[in-house]
C-alpha cells in the first residue's frame, strides 16, 4: 500500500482521481513507467509494443527521457492491468506529446480525445498498428 496525498492505493483497488509526484523507477515501454514503483499508463497514447516495429526504439526514448527524473501524474482513478491511469509531466511538459512528437507513438482517440494529434508525425502512422480498443 501508499499513500498518495492521503490516498491510500493498494494494488487491488482503483484510487480516486489524484496527483502522484516521484521518481520514475521503471520504465516498461514506450506508454507505461513506474513512479515509486506504482505503474502508470500514459493516458490516451498508444506505443508499440516491445516486439513490434519500433518498440524498442519507443521504450528507449522514454528511459532516456524519463528514467530516474522527477515527475507528476495526474491519475485518472481508472486502472487497466495492473496499471494506474493518467496524464505524466516532465518539468511542465506531457511526456504522452513528447514520446508522439518524436514519432514514437500514436494519440489513442478512444482515450485522448484526440488531445495528442496535433503531436503525431505521419511517418509514425505509416509504421505503428493503432491498437482496435483505440478507436472510438
Amino acid at each position: 500500500m501508499v499513500a498518495l496525498l492521503g490516498v491510500l492505493i493498494t494494488p487491488d483497488i482503483a484510487a480516486e482521481p489524484t496527483v502522484l509526484t516521484g521518481t520514475v523507477t521503471h520504465v516498461r515501454d514506450g506508454d507505461t513507467i513506474e513512479v515509486i514503483k506504482i505503474p502508470i499508463r500514459l493516458n490516451g497514447v498508444s506505443a508499440p509494443e516491445l516486439k513490434e516495429p519500433l518498440g524498442h526504439a519507443s521504450k528507449q526514448f522514454m528511459l532516456d527521457l524519463v528514467d530516474d527524473k522527477n515527475v507528476r501524474c495526474k491519475l485518472t482513478g481508472v486502472k487497466t492491468y495492473d496499471r494506474f491511469v493518467g496524464t505524466c509531466y516532465l518539468d511542465g511538459k506531457d511526456i504522452g506529446a513528447v514520446v508522439i512528437a518524436a514519432g514514437l507513438a500514436l494519440d489513442c482517440p478512444r482515450y485522448s480525445s484526440g488531445r495528442y494529434t496535433e503531436f503525431e508525425l505521419a511517418e509514425a502512422r505509416e509504421q505503428i498498428k493503432l491498437p482496435g480498443y483505440c478507436r472510438k
